[in-house]
């Protein structure tokens, strides 16, 4: 794969972009596609929302668990300068997104409950399900978020229909379907970093029983941190990003449609920044005269993906019964390379405690890639369809994925040290459920599965091998869940749901700072009650529930220690609980308010775990215990936060003539998180609070539309992720930008 090297200057290219991105988007002018949001004439009442939370389109009041959409003008608005999939983070209740690769690599927490793990075998307990095909590695989860019909969070175990690793919950993204009339959009932003995106989409005329769309992306960066060190890489934080999706449906009757997709995304760029010693010493503050825009590394940064993928959908509709068959195919190549100490040892200025930024007393620069890689799965399902209480699904469904690591140790004796894993992943699940009409006003559901999983691992290379070099897993799980629906009254349903949860054993491969370590399986045990309700003659609509769930051998990743190591491990018990909502409103006409919060209290539950503390000598909150080690018992998970909130305020001004001005407002708000197992006050988090405005004029019946925006608009920058190795090194969000965006719909 070859490497991403920047050649002109940032401001030099600047210009170039804004003309390619202008150019692009008149050439799209007669052939963009339709229908990134729509704009209603009726400002007065809540639209519906249709979910497919339970694999079929519903009505979200009726599904007996928690679940959140954004879809249309939100999703644009969150969507726009530039952000990749963590835009999402804190926007809907429980969900964290958090990543140490920047826009390849992303992790997913809902109530708390995630893997911190950065390996590129990882498995998460979120799954990621992207147009009805499971993303398992996590490099497939960051595929760019566009022409998107709704994003849904569906909180909790959701083992039964959708299976695959989902103790925690799903997210689900579904892109806008084609069509036969010829429409289409063109989105249009630049703004701070010479950051641009261009999206749009288009129904292609076919004609006959065919319709096909095409839809894309392309987003732009210049590199605005530059380097005060003259070696390593003098400019990073840029990217090009450009993602293409073409969708191709054949429906010769009511009774069998097909829809094809072929998809593939092109990532040139940069790895997360690391920045050594950013972090005060005995606080959780950044250092003093603190710049996001100077860097202090001596190596190289540099990071490029490659993804492509398909899938088949077919779906035959026969007396009574659907039947659904789901094939997907996805590559991934990622090449990521980094100055993981984040700074320069030749800047050493006294030993621990550290002292200026920039500071390393212990060196590392690495890179990390997949080849070969090859996720194949295949779903049968058939579900009915027949008039009567009684419905019911059930299906099979297939996994087979390989892959190589390649790790590269730029450090090590001898040079460009090479250590290569390879492993493999097949499982196959059988599954089923059954929804019953007790009464007009009383729903039941449950569901089962049976799945098996097996992974085999080996790595040749120079390695710890005090654990062996190869290893395998061969797990196999029932799960099941059981839900109620009671319908208080027409306006309002209560629901109560218990399900189960199961992630399969995991493996870490030895490398030249630690020996090989395995863990076991994890299961979830969830219990959830909650009210859905639409009220006020369709002016408010809300949705409330308590829950609490437990992990039996929780897998867990112990980062860093005196030996600089990652470790697996269980934690024989790790608990969660809190509550959710999510309160939409119109209280006067056209102004919109939605509100969602969430309460999450987790806690690792297992007195024998212990760690050793980290070669930066964190402040160290935990108890010691005799070994001297420092116990993480009822400490809270990793980027884990208690409390999250979300705010949007849209106020539409009309005209006359039908055309409307308006200002939209965003806030997103999540508690202060540990970084790591540990608690320790130098690797805590402080709370992160990040607005946006935007307001902007809709004209000629909603076909044109200019705004101005601005994203994190208070500015303010923390630290939200670190590397717990030998120096206090951590990485930031992006500060405040602003921007013009252009779009138009045909």
């Amino acid at each position: 794969m070859s490497l991403f090297h920047s050649s002109p200057s940032a401001a030099a290219r600047r210009p170039q972009h804004l003309a390619l991105s202008i150019a692009m988007a008149l050439a799209a002018w007669p052939a963009a596609q339709a229908v990134a949001q729509e704009k209603t004439a009726d400002k007065t009442q809540l639209e519906t929302v249709t979910i497919t939370a339970e694999r079929r389109t519903e009505n979200i009041k009726e599904v007996p668990t928690a679940v959140t959409s954004i879809s249309g003008e939100k999703l644009d608005v969150l969507n726009s300068g530039g952000q990749d999939v963590r835009f999402l983070s804190g926007r809907v209740p429980s969900l964290n997104i958090e990543s140490s690769f920047g826009r390849a690599f992303p992790r997913f927490y809902i109530r708390g409950y995630g893997n911190t793990d950065f390996r590129l075998n990882a498995s998460q307990p979120v799954s990621l399900i992207y147009d009805d095909v499971v993303q398992e590695n996590p490099i497939l989860k960051g595929f760019p978020v566009f022409d998107m019909k709704a994003v849904e969070v569906i909180a909790g175990p959701q083992g039964t229909l959708f299976g695959r690793n989902t103790p925690a919950g799903v997210v689900k993204f579904d892109s806008v379907k084609p069509g036969k009339t010829q429409e289409g959009y063109v989105n249009l932003s630049y703004g701070t970093y010479g950051t641009s995106n261009i999206e749009g989409a288009f129904n292609l005329p076919l004609g006959g029983d065919w319709a096909a769309r095409i839809s894309a992306q392309v987003q732009h960066r210049d590199n605005w941190v530059k380097n005060v060190n003259t070696k390593g890489t003098q400019d990073t934080e840029g990217y090009d990003d450009r993602a293409v999706r073409l969708q191709a449906q054949y429906e010769p009757s009511k009774d069998f449609s097909a829809l094809f997709n072929i998809h593939n995304r092109d990532l040139k760029g940069s790895p997360r920044l690391f920045r050594s010693s950013i972090i005060k010493p005995g606080t959780n503050e950044l250092v003093d005269g603190f710049d996001p825009a100077k860097m202090y590394i001596d190596a190289t940064n540099e990071q490029t993906l490659k993804a492509t993928g398909g899938s088949m959908r077919l779906k035959w509709a026969l007396s009574g019964i659907t039947l659904h068959s789901i094939t997907g195919i996805e590559t991934v190549e990622p090449f990521s390379r980094a100055d993981v100490d984040g700074g320069y040892i030749n800047n050493f200025v006294k030993p621990p405690p550290f002292g200026a930024e920039g500071n390393v007393f212990w060196s590392a620069e690495t890179s990390d890639a997949l080849k070969n890689h090859r996720q194949l799965s295949q779903e049968f399902r058939a579900e009915s369809t027949a008039a009567g209480p009684l419905r019911w699904q059930a299906g099979l469904y297939l996994f087979d994925e390989r892959y190589d690591m390649e790790s590269v140790d730029y450090l090590a004796a001898p040079a460009d040290a090479l250590v290569s894993t390879h492993q493999t992943n097949r499982a196959w699940a059988l599954f089923g459920s059954v929804n019953y009409e007790v009464s007009p006003n009383l729903k039941l559901r449950g569901g089962l599965r049976y799945t098996q999983d097996k992974k085999t691992l080996a790595t040749v290379g120079k390695v710890n091998a005090s654990a062996g070099t190869s290893d395998s897993t061969d797990d196999s799980k029932v799960n099941w869940d059981a839900s109620a629906t009671y319908i208080l009254t027409p306006e309002t349903n209560l629901y109560a749901r218990v399900a189960t949860g199961f992630r399969a054993a995991s493996i870490y491969p030895a490398s030249g700072f630690g020996p090989q370590s395995k863990a076991r399986p994890e299961n979830t045990t969830s219990y959830e009650m909650g009210v859905k309700s639409e009220f006020w003659d369709r002016r408010a609509r809300l949705s409330a529930n308590v829950f609490a769930y437990t992990v039996k051998d929780q897998q867990l990743t112990a980062v860093g220690g005196t030996n600089n190591s990652n470790t697996l491990l269980n934690a024989s018990k790790g608990e969660g609980r809190g509550f959710e909502f999510n309160l939409d409103l119109i209280p006067v006409d056209n102004l919109l308010l939605t509100l969602g919060g969430s309460y999450n209290d987790t806690a690792i539950k297992d007195r024998s775990l212990a760690l050793p503390r980290s070669g930066s000598n964190p402040t160290v909150l935990d108890p010691v215990n005799a070994s001297g080690n420092y116990s993480i018992y009822d400490n809270p998970l990793p980027n884990a936060p208690k409390w999250i909130a979300n705010l949007t305020a849209r106020y539409g001004i009309p005209t006359k003539d039908g055309n409307e001005f308006y200002v939209y407002t965003d806030w997103a708000y999540r508690s202060k998180v540990n970084f790591f197992l540990q608690e320790s006050v130098e690797f805590t988090g402080k709370a992160l609070t990040e607005g946006g405005l935007r307001a902007g004029y809709i004209w000629s019946q909603g076909k044109y539309e200019a705004a101005g925006f601005v994203r994190n608009i208070t500015n303010q920058v923390r630290v939200t992720g670190a590397i717990d190795f030998n120096n206090l090194t951590g990485f930031i969000n992006d500060p405040r930008t602003y921007g013009m965006q252009f779009k138009a719909l045909f």
